[in-house]
């Protein structure tokens, strides 16, 4: 007997298939929050010292521009050890963490990013003496990223 007929019978003796709703995933601010929580444990974000550039209003979701900038001056005994970016309605919560050091020299990280709906993002930067420090910016989307295609 091969496979193909052994799972056959095996799904008409049970007398039904079973099929699961696939839905999206969508990350909430809730999920953004704990995923920041994850990150930060008990220790307080303060804002400033970061700078979150991307545009209020694309027309396209797929490829978002960001920059991340940190205001460090990327020495030994103090640098930016760490760049975290979080969105609320993306299917996850993380969108990246970039790893720094001080031989980096700048505390700066661009890339694009997909967007699936119009959202707020955050980036917390992580100093090299544990305190946080961070930048939100809302974006409107017009046409979103992570759509089904077979809607």
């Amino acid at each position: 007997m091969d496979r193909r007929r052994f799972l056959a019978g095996t799904a008409t003796a049970i007398g039904a298939i079973v099929v699961l709703p696939l839905g999206t995933a969508s990350a909430t601010p809730e999920a953004m929050a704990g995923a920041i929580r994850k990150v930060v444990g008990a220790s307080q974000v303060r804002e400033g010292r970061v700078s979150l550039d991307l545009p209020p209003l694309v027309e396209n979701g797929s490829t978002v521009p960001l920059v991340v900038s940190v205001e460090s001056p990327m020495r030994e005994a103090d640098y930016i050890k760490a760049i975290h970016v979080f969105n609320e309605k993306n299917p996850q919560p993380n969108v990246f963490t970039a790893r720094l050091g001080p031989r980096n020299g700048r505390a700066v990280v661009g890339t694009r990013i997909k967007l699936g709906d119009s959202q707020k993002i955050v980036a917390i930067a992580e100093t090299s003496g544990g305190q946080f420090w961070s930048a939100s910016a809302d974006v409107i989307v017009t046409l979103a990223a992570c759509l089904d295609e077979a809607t």
